[in-house]
């Protein structure tokens, strides 16, 4: 698979866009959008959602993803951990209400664990790591399209009425802005490709202008609402505490996991970067079309979580970058015939 190997991240302690988004939340904390500037500033954010998603689809090269079912091992496996152990590990939290989370909280963490894996910085680790790079491109894009269709389904279904429930309408919201973008963009890839592939730095502003547009709206809404009150100090530290435990588990048992299924050193390294990671572009409208007014509560630990993943998944690269590989094997030219 034709693909430049991505450049490494900045080793920066935090990523600056992380420090974007705590600007955001700030700003939304001290000016918040009400009565018509909210209404306008709602309208925006579905109309940054929906350009996101159909951005999503231009990008999503169905070719690559095709070349890649060659390791459809790999990828059912990362697909398991994304879409299976993280969403059974949250469910697990559920034990940790009420005395570590508030169930607002617990929804927030329950939500992390339903969205999709990240696709840039999972390529980025791995190829910093020496790993599999075409795996994790493949595993992290599989990964993305699928979590257009599970994320809203396992919302659903595990969150109940704080996901917004199978209600008809949030069935609807779904469909409009986020599949009907999406499936466009795929359309129209054959004509807009080209554009997109040449304008990738200039949409990649868009998209997380986008982002912050919608972590702006979110934040807006819970403060307007009153729901911030409910995050204590002491309640902020239990999250960042049950997040560093589940960052932990999953790190594990992607990389031993991976190891007793007897994939080689290479595919092990895609295998933990892609499946121990969410993404907080996906997760961010997904949550806004989900939650409502409830969105910036709910995307709190996804927030937390991702900056927590990139610092400790940038150690984890480093110190794989410096892993001794495996000799090769030798061939009949180079082998060494003793008598």
């Amino acid at each position: 698979m034709s693909r430049r190997t991505p450049r490494p991240p900045s080793w920066l302690p935090i990523d600056p866009y992380v420090l974007a988004l705590i600007g955001t939340v700030v700003l939304a904390a001290l000016l918040p959008a009400s009565g018509s500037a909210a209404e306008a500033v709602g309208g925006a954010s579905t109309g940054a959602v929906a350009l996101l998603f159909f951005l999503y689809g231009a990008r999503l090269s169905t070719g690559e993803a095709l070349d890649g079912l060659k390791h459809w091992r790999l990828h059912l496996t990362v697909l398991a951990g994304t879409f299976l152990v993280f969403p059974l590990l949250g469910l697990a939290a559920r034990g940790l209400v009420p005395h570590v989370l508030t169930p607002q909280l617990h929804t927030g963490f329950l939500f992390l664990c339903l969205v999709p894996s990240t696709v840039q910085s999972s390529i980025a680790f791995t190829s910093i790591a020496r790993g599999n790079v075409p795996a994790a491109i493949c595993a992290g894009s599989f990964s993305s399209l699928a979590g257009i269709v599970l994320t809203p389904l396992l919302a659903a279904l595990l969150l109940g009425d704080s996901g917004g429930g199978l209600s008809a309408d949030s069935l609807l919201r779904i469909v409009v802005r986020l599949l009907v973008p999406f499936l466009a963009g795929q359309l129209l890839r054959r004509w807009i490709g080209g554009f997109v592939g040449r304008h990738r730095k200039i949409l990649g502003l868009v998209d997380r202008g986008s982002i912050l547009l919608v972590v702006y709206t979110a934040f807006s809404e819970g403060m307007v609402a009153g729901v911030w009150h409910q995050v204590t100090p002491a309640r902020l530290g239990g999250l960042l505490a049950a997040e560093a435990v589940l960052l932990a588990l999953m790190l594990s048992l992607t990389w031993y996991g991976a190891k007793r299924l007897g994939f080689d050193r290479e595919d092990r390294i895609a295998v933990q970067f892609a499946g121990s990671k969410k993404s907080l572009a996906a997760g961010l409208p997904m949550a806004s079309v989900l939650f409502g007014a409830q969105a910036g509560l709910a995307v709190l630990p996804l927030m937390l979580f991702h900056q927590m993943q990139l610092m400790v998944c940038a150690v984890i690269a480093k110190r794989r970058s410096r892993d001794p590989l495996p000799e090769p094997a030798a061939t009949p030219d180079t082998a060494v015939t003793v008598g």
